[in-house]
């Protein structure tokens, strides 16, 4: 199947289709490291969004493109992610430099995470979409903090992460959790003046996989840190 699917998979444009399949393409060289028709579409798809970068990054807008969307540290990560597979200093370095620009324009003053709204999104040259706030965004940001994390050994991508999970337990714009503890749910998201009370499968995935990345960062890296203190879903 994932032979099938290869050549499909180098045909895709889209930047995130490249860091969703290098993530994807990374754990599958873990196991099967000599399958060189792999390794190519890792190292080609690689090559592409790092010439995205390039190409489009400028003085103050260290990104891959000219609009800061949706699930966007999963282009940072997707980097981070194969550079440290392939031992590829380059993506690594841009993974870096793109992961901690979009962690500022991410931060609100008081210091809470606040997630590109996907009410207009953040165009470059223009205003920060404020809502409608995602699940998504939150979960990629803490995956791709983690990596930096394990790859630096720097606290502060742990911090990071953390502070992106909060934004599932309510420290947010809103002060509401998305988190149901009831249900073991995830809220859809926030919108200006309320929670979005719908919990779909993609928002209570986004919550539970980070959940069990900062856990398993926590137990692997450094067994003795405090589990996050969240009640297990029912």
């Amino acid at each position: 199947l994932l032979d099938a699917a290869l050549p499909s998979v180098r045909g895709f444009r889209s930047p995130r289709a490249w860091a969703f399949a290098l993530l994807g393409l990374r754990e599958y060289v873990r196991r099967f490291a000599g399958d060189r028709a792999a390794r190519q579409a890792q190292e080609e798809l690689a090559e592409r969004l790092l010439a995205r970068y390039r190409e489009t990054a400028g003085a103050g807008w260290n990104w891959f493109e000219d609009v800061v969307s949706y699930a966007n540290a999963t282009l940072p990560h997707a980097l981070l992610a194969t550079g440290e597979e392939m031992g590829r200093s380059a993506y690594v370095e841009v993974g870096l430099a793109a992961l901690d620009w979009l962690v500022s324009v991410q931060k609100a003053t008081e210091g809470h995470f606040v997630p590109i709204g996907s009410n207009g999104f953040y165009v470059r040259g223009g205003e920060r979409a404020r809502f409608d706030q995602q699940p998504i965004e939150a979960h990629a940001t803490v995956s791709a903090c983690l990596e930096a994390y394990r790859i630096t050994g720097e606290q502060r991508w742990r911090r990071e992460a953390r502070r992106a999970f909060d934004w599932f337990l309510g420290r947010n714009d809103l002060g509401l959790p998305l988190y149901d503890a009831n249900t073991g749910g995830c809220r859809d998201g926030l919108h200006p003046d309320r929670a979005n009370q719908n919990q779909g499968a993609e928002s209570t995935l986004a919550f539970l996989t980070a959940l069990l990345e900062l856990r398993a960062a926590d137990h692997v890296l450094h067994p003795s840190v405090e589990e996050v203190s969240v009640r297990e879903p029912a």
